[in-house]
Parts: structure tokens; C-alpha cells; sequence
């Protein structure tokens, strides 16, 4: 019974210290980072959810290098990456970024590109092949 204890205590160690790192971007490879960013990003409250993305596709879009790039955001926490984001987007305007011209400061872009989403969703129009698939019992 001793043993059991034991053993059940080790592997509950095991799996707490393999899931400790659930909340940051994989370093590993491209695959692992992209995989473990869709992890993270459908856990955050929508507007954080849009700071994330944006922050991560902007840092991919100015690192090219791969191992640059995995090297950077390996290992960040959401916070972190959204802060790295908002010191590219900085940077960016303070050198005439073309894109950022339209808005005024970070959480101005990030409003206007929460809205754009939620407006996305509404406009969601009816699939033409539904009509078809439509039961309506005339009674």
C-alpha cells in the first residue's frame, strides 16, 4: 500500500511538471509554436485573444529567420508576447509603418480590430446548400 502511495505521488509530480508550461509558446519548432499558440489563444478573453494574435504574427512577420524567431517568443507567456508586440508596433510607427498610420496608439488598432471580428461574426450569411436540407412539415 506504501508503494502505491508512492507511486501514484511520483506520477502526480510528473504530470503537474509536464503541464506547467500550458501557458507558453513552444519554442521548440514552428510546428510546436503554432500548435501551442491556437492552445493558448482559444483560452484568453477575446479582446487579449486579438493583442496575442497580432502580437505574434507581427513578431513572425519582422523575424524571418526561423531560429531567430523561435528563440524570441520560446518560452513567453501571453503577457509577455503582447508586450513585445506593442514595443514592435512602437517601433513600427516611430518609423512611418504605412499599416499603423490609421490609428493613434496600441489599444486604439486593438479596439478597431475587435470590432472588425465581432463584426465578422455577424455577418455571417445562411449556407445556399441549407435551404435544401430544410425539413418543414406542413400541418
Amino acid at each position: 500500500m506504501k508503494k502505491i502511495s508512492i507511486l501514484v505521488l511520483v506520477l502526480a509530480s510528473i504530470a503537474l511538471f509536464g503541464c506547467s508550461k500550458g501557458n507558453e509558446v513552444s519554442g521548440r519548432s514552428m510546428k510546436g509554436a503554432y500548435r501551442s499558440v491556437n492552445y493558448i489563444k482559444n483560452r484568453l478573453p477575446t479582446d487579449q485573444r486579438i493583442e496575442f494574435e497580432l502580437s505574434f504574427w507581427a513578431l513572425r512577420d519582422e523575424i524571418r529567420n526561423k531560429d531567430d524567431f523561435l528563440d524570441k517568443v520560446g518560452g513567453k507567456k501571453p503577457e509577455e508576447l503582447i508586450e513585445l508586440g506593442k514595443e514592435l508596433y512602437q517601433k513600427r510607427k516611430n518609423e512611418g509603418y504605412e499599416k499603423y498610420d490609421q490609428f493613434d496608439n496600441w489599444d486604439q488598432m486593438i479596439s478597431h480590430y475587435v470590432q472588425e471580428r465581432l463584426d465578422q461574426n455577424k455577418r455571417k450569411k445562411p449556407d445556399s446548400r441549407d435551404k435544401d436540407n430544410r425539413v418543414t412539415y406542413d400541418l
